[in-house]
C-alpha cells in the first residue's frame, strides 16, 4: 500500500497568462482605422481644392434622397422637403422654385467662342493650309468677342505691293475660315491696318485710309467666296495706320494686319444698338409725301419724278 503511494506521479501544468498569443483580430480593426483616416484626409483635401461651385454641387449630391437618385428623378433642391413626397402636389410642380444655378447669356456666349478658339487653334496645327503660315496667325479673346488677326510679313506678304489684290496664299486662309464661322450665330467685323509708311503711287485722293479700307473688303469678298453666310459681316472697317501691332516701331510689317473679330453677343448688341438710334433720331413719320409736296409747289414749277441712279462701272 506504502509502495503504491510513492509511485504515484503528479502532473503540474503551468499557464502563462501574460506571456501567450492572443491572435491577429487587432491588425485587421487597425488596418480599418487607418484606411479610414487615409480615405477622410482624402476627402478632407478634395474638398480644399474644390471651388464653391464645385462643393455645392457635391452637397447637393448627398442631398438626394438614395430612391431620387436611382430613379433619375428631380434634385432635392426642386423641393422644400429633402425627401419629396406627400401632399396632393409631392413635386411641388405649380409654382415651384429652382435654385439650381443657370449659365448667364455672356457665360454661353464666352463658351461658345472659348471652343471656337479651340477648334481654330486645332486647324491651325494640323492643316497643311495653315502650317506654313502659322507665324502670321494670331488668336485671342478680346473684349469684343473672338479675334483672328493675319498680320503680314516680308517673305509672305498678304497683298501684292501697295494693293488691295489678294495673293493666293491668303485667299487659301480666308476661305478656309469663312465656312467655320458660321457656326455661331454670332457676326463679324473685318478691320484692315497699315504700317506708317505713306502710300506713295501717284494719287494723293487714295493714301492708307484708302487702301486699309480696300484690303478689308476685299478679304469680306474672299471670306464670302470660301462660304461665309449672306448677312454675316456686320462692318468693314479701314483704320489705316492708326493702331499699331508694335507700337514702338510703327513701321514693323506685323502692322500691315487684317483682323477678323467674331463678336460677343454684348458688342452685337451695342452696334445694333447705336446705329438703330440714329436711325431711330430721325422722325420719317411727319416727312410730306409726294404727291402733297407737289401740290404745296407754285403752278409754274414742274415736277420730275426721280428714278435710281444705275450703278456706275
Amino acid at each position: 500500500m506504502s509502495a503504491a503511494k510513492e509511485s504515484r506521479i503528479v502532473v503540474k501544468k503551468v499557464i502563462n497568462v501574460a506571456g501567450g498569443h492572443h491572435g491577429g483580430g487587432w491588425k485587421i480593426a487597425y488596418a480599418d482605422f487607418m484606411t479610414a483616416m487615409m480615405a477622410f484626409f482624402l476627402v478632407m483635401w478634395l474638398l480644399s481644392i474644390a471651388t464653391p461651385k464645385q462643393r455645392e454641387g457635391i452637397a447637393e449630391h448627398f442631398k438626394m434622397p438614395l430612391k431620387v437618385a436611382l430613379a433619375g428623378g428631380e434634385r432635392s433642391s426642386m423641393s422644400d422637403s429633402m425627401i419629396p413626397g406627400g401632399g396632393a402636389d409631392p413635386m411641388r410642380v405649380q409654382g415651384e422654385v429652382n435654385n439650381a444655378e443657370t449659365p448667364s447669356e455672356d457665360e454661353i456666349d464666352a463658351q461658345r467662342l472659348a471652343s471656337m478658339k479651340e477648334r481654330l487653334d486645332k486647324m491651325l496645327e494640323s492643316s497643311p493650309v495653315f502650317k506654313q503660315f502659322r507665324s502670321q496667325i494670331l488668336i485671342d479673346i478680346t473684349n469684343e468677342g473672338l479675334r483672328l488677326q493675319i498680320v503680314d510679313n516680308e517673305r509672305s506678304p498678304m497683298f501684292d505691293l501697295a494693293s488691295a489684290k489678294v495673293v493666293p496664299h491668303m485667299r487659301a486662309i480666308l476661305r478656309e475660315v469663312g465656312p467655320m464661322l458660321n457656326d455661331l450665330p454670332n457676326k463679324i467685323t473685318l478691320t484692315g491696318h497699315t504700317d506708317a509708311f505713306n502710300y506713295t503711287n501717284g494719287d494723293r485722293a487714295y493714301g492708307n485710309w484708302e487702301l486699309s479700307a480696300d484690303r478689308a473688303n476685299a478679304s469680306r469678298r474672299e471670306l464670302m467666296t470660301g462660304g461665309l453666310a449672306d448677312g454675316k459681316v456686320m462692318r468693314v472697317i479701314g483704320v489705316a495706320d492708326t493702331m499699331h501691332l508694335d507700337k514702338a516701331d510703327p513701321r514693323n510689317p506685323i502692322n500691315r494686319r487684317i483682323s477678323v473679330i467674331l463678336l460677343n453677343h454684348r458688342t452685337q448688341a451695342q452696334i445694333e444698338r447705336e446705329n438703330a438710334g440714329s436711325a431711330n433720331s430721325l422722325d420719317l413719320k411727319k416727312a410730306p409725301p409726294t404727291a402733297a409736296l407737289a401740290s404745296s409747289l407754285p403752278a409754274n414749277v414742274k415736277t420730275v419724278a426721280l428714278q435710281p441712279a444705275s450703278p456706275t462701272k
